[in-house]
């Protein structure tokens, strides 16, 4: 769903900072040979993850939701010196393209992928996290939520992707919806939440950004 008239978000593009060549490489990858290709973050988006990543210089990244690694090269860029993203997917067919562009990145060496279920996996890291950048399975974004709170480090920064589930939140929800359901439960969750500030903005189909207190 467009948020913006596709004219606006062409002009958004526009004037936002180039996509790297690789990323742009790495779109067309992804559209010829993996489903679902839409669940790229893309240009704007990107350069958006990209820039907060930098202003925060964070030590350590934790992704939840790799998919073909676009997200990730993007808050790769602002990483500390000697920084650590881990990177969590279920998906062992993507594990190989994944790698490919991290190494060509040249952020392959500070990049770490896990594969199996978020909620298993992050009790086991013994990091605490600067960025967080929540992207999968949307009925459990409230688990990863309380999963990752507990390892933020204080002014650390939550992104939530997809929260405005292509409008359908602001829209009448069929008791069969669950996807929409816990997006809209989980919401007004971190709205509610003393330990954190919460901005949520319409950047491609809703991203929230919570820092920690």
């Amino acid at each position: 769903m467009h948020f913006l008239s596709i004219d606006l978000e062409e002009y958004a593009n526009q004037h936002t900072d180039n996509e790297p060549l690789l990323l742009q490489e790495l779109t067309r990858r992804t559209h010829l040979s993996v489903l679902q290709p839409r669940m790229l973050s893309g240009h704007l988006q990107g350069r958006f993850l990209s820039l907060l990543s930098k202003l925060v210089r964070p030590k350590t990244i934790l992704e939840i939701g790799t998919y073909t690694g676009y997200a990730t090269l993007c808050l790769a860029e602002g990483l500390a010196p000697n920084g650590t993203l881990h990177t969590i997917d279920v998906k062992e067919e993507l594990i190989d393209l994944q790698t490919e562009f991290f190494n060509r990145s040249g952020y392959g060496s500070q990049i770490v992928q896990h594969l199996g279920k978020a909620a298993d996996i992050i009790p086991t890291l013994s990091s605490t996290f600067d960025l967080v950048f929540i992207d999968a399975d949307k009925q459990n974004y409230a688990l990863y939520f309380d999963l990752v709170i507990q390892k933020m480090n204080p002014g650390g920064i939550i992104l939530s992707d997809n929260v405005l589930w292509s409008g359908k939140v602001a829209e009448e929800v069929k008791p069969s919806d669950k996807h929409t359901q816990a997006l809209m439960a989980y919401n007004q969750k971190i709205k509610d939440d003393p330990r954190v500030e919460t901005v949520l903005l319409p950047i491609r189909d809703g991203i929230t950004v919570c820092r920690v207190k």
